[in-house]
Formats: structure tokens, C-alpha cells, sequence
């Protein structure tokens, strides 16, 4: 058994492995090489164990550089989550070697593996995150009925406050980035670039969806969702200030779900959650339940975990002076800060 670079021949090949493994998930799929190449320039090792022409394994890596941060390599970065997917732990354990060789030669500061299993060895690890996912059924008033009274009751007094919600693919990208942008300087993170969304959607017409939610007509806040085997991933989510007012997420959240329900999907993953956050308390309203994230490091011997995260006191300064910028700066500075932040 060998591990190889796969370039666009062993697309097809590899999607194949991923569609049928049970660690498979819409971030593992070939599309998303292109997309993190194309929009920011950044190199991807696409790592694949093979035994006689045979996929065994495979373990997507994306290597950013340029930025504050460093020289980092990330499985996988900007989304929920990533990590190797294989057959059994000797060949996670191939493809873990393999990455150890690429951070060493091309000396890289650390590896990011983030992952819904926690792999074998004495990696570095982190459990700060988790993803929360809702079971669903084909008919949504199942789900409904199961909700707590108070529960349906926000739900419904969120609707008599003028709120409605469409869908769509790229057509509605515009809106979705500008809520996105807004949201995220006053979060005080900075945003990728436009064109990574739209390279995703154009590479996933069929996988990916947008939802915008309007108050008395005027956008407040809008999600971009996934599609793959049977599960919706929910990806990226923005709100202005006034959606809090009105308490939109309530509304856009259960459009989302019966949207998945009618469509005949079985699982949909809220996004990950800091533990003990008002994320995840939100999240837990909807009958849900969580599955521990794992980010484990490939480190230089000695240093500490990375904290690229609100923990660390430096990161919580440069976020609190995001806030306060201009939102046209930030949609001009911010795109080339993001690419380099995992």
C-alpha cells in the first residue's frame, strides 16, 4: 500500500470512496480542491492510500501561507470540519505520516486536523467545539410536535412580527454576502472574499442552497447550506442587527428544517459550537444533540497548542478593533486577512 498526491484524474475515483464511506461527508468531497486553489491560491496535498489501484483512504489538505499567522496546513479550513477518512487506524496512520512529511519539509509551522473522530496516537487535542446535529423526518410537524410549548411559541411570535423566508441558489449570493459581511465585522472577524462563495456554488450547484429571511420585506439575515447523502450541512449564517430585534433565527431555523424534512434528508448539522455557549443553548431548543469536534495538532516538539480563537487575549483585542472599523474597509482588508486564518 502506498499514499499519493491526486490531482483532477483521481477525482472521480475519490469522490466514489467518499460517497460510500461511512466518515464521508460533504467537506470531503474533490470539488472543494478546486475551490480553496482557485479562490485564495492556496496549495492542496489531496493525500490517497492505495492498495492495488484500489482507494483505501483519503485525507484532504489545504496549506495557507501568507498571512499573520504563518505557514499552516489545515484539514479543513473555513469549514466545520475535515480529517482523514479511511478503512481502518493503519491506514489513518499512512496518511497522518504522509502530512508529517509535507509539514516538515515544507516547514510549516503546525497541522490542523479537525474532525468528528478522535484519532490514534498523542496528537495534540483540543475539544472545545461540537457539532449539533437535528434528526429529521420526512413530515416537519413531527418534529413540531415534539418541540417544548415555549419553543413553538417563539417560533410563532417570531412570524407575526412580518417575517418570511426564500431559497435559492446563486442568484442570491449578493444578498447573502452583504448580510454575511455586516454580520462578521460586528462580530469582529474578518470575511473571505466573494468569489470563494461563488466558486463554491458554481462548483456545487446541485449540493448547495441559500436562504434569506425578510423582515416586512428588507433582508436581515440569510445561511448557506450543504446537501450530501442524506445530511444538510449548515455552513455559513449572518444576521444584522436588527434580526436579533426581531428574533428571526427562530423562523429561519424552522424554514430550514421543514425545507430539509420536505426534501427527504435525515440528518441536519446546525454548525459546530463552542461548548457552553449561546450558540449551542440556541441549537439545543430544536430537540437536537451534539457530537464532539476534534482539533488535534501536528506541532514542532515543545510548543503549545495554537489559540487562533476568543481565548486568546491578543486575538480578543485584534477582534474588538475589527468591530469598530468601517464595513467598506473591511470588505477590502478583510478577504486577504481571512484566507490566511484557518
Amino acid at each position: 500500500m502506498n499514499v499519493i498526491r491526486c490531482d483532477e484524474s483521481h477525482a472521480q475515483a475519490w469522490d466514489e470512496y467518499v460517497s460510500r464511506h461511512e466518515q464521508g461527508s460533504f467537506y470531503h468531497l474533490f470539488g472543494w480542491k478546486r475551490v480553496n486553489e482557485s479562490s485564495f491560491g492556496h496549495q492542496t496535498y489531496y493525500l490517497a492510500a492505495m492498495d492495488e489501484g484500489r482507494v483505501r483512504g483519503v485525507f484532504p489538505l489545504v496549506y495557507l501561507t501568507g498571512g499573520f499567522f504563518g505557514k499552516i496546513l489545515c484539514s479543513l479550513p473555513f469549514v466545520n470540519y475535515g480529517g482523514p477518512c479511511a478503512d481502518d487506524p493503519m491506514i489513518d496512520q499512512l496518511l497522518l505520516d504522509e502530512a508529517r512529511r509535507i509539514v516538515e519539509q515544507q516547514g510549516i509551522k503546525y497541522l490542523e486536523i479537525r474532525s468528528m473522530r478522535k484519532l490514534g496516537g498523542d496528537l495534540p487535542t483540543s475539544d472545545h467545539k461540537v457539532s449539533i446535529t437535528l434528526t429529521l423526518d420526512q413530515n416537519p410537524d413531527t418534529l413540531w410536535n415534539a418541540f417544548k410549548t415555549g419553543h413553538r411559541n417563539n417560533i410563532r411570535r417570531a412570524y407575526k412580527r412580518g417575517l418570511t423566508v426564500r431559497s435559492g441558489g446563486i442568484e442570491l449570493l449578493d444578498t447573502f454576502y452583504d448580510i454575511l459581511s455586516e454580520s462578521w465585522r460586528n462580530l469582529g472577524t474578518p470575511l473571505y472574499q466573494k468569489g470563494y462563495f461563488e466558486c463554491l456554488m458554481k462548483t456545487f450547484p446541485q449540493e448547495t442552497k441559500i436562504f434569506v429571511l425578510d423582515h416586512e420585506g428588507a433582508p436581515v439575515s440569510s445561511a448557506l447550506n450543504g446537501h450530501f447523502r442524506g445530511v444538510v450541512e449548515g455552513m455559513w449564517l449572518g444576521a444584522l442587527p436588527k434580526a436579533r430585534e426581531v428574533e428571526s433565527s427562530y423562523v429561519l431555523y424552522w424554514e430550514m428544517t421543514k425545507d430539509a424534512c420536505e426534501r427527504g434528508y435525515q440528518l441536519y448539522h446546525l454548525g459546530r459550537s463552542t461548548v457552553d455557549s449561546g450558540g449551542e443553548a440556541f441549537k439545543k431548543k430544536w430537540n437536537t444533540f451534539p457530537t464532539q469536534l476534534y482539533w488535534q495538532y501536528i506541532v514542532k516538539s515543545g510548543q503549545p497548542i495554537p489559540q487562533l480563537n476568543v481565548g486568546n487575549p491578543k486575538f480578543r483585542l485584534a477582534m474588538d478593533a475589527w468591530k469598530k472599523l468601517p464595513l467598506p474597509i473591511t470588505r477590502v482588508i478583510g478577504p486577504w486577512l481571512a484566507k490566511g486564518i484557518p
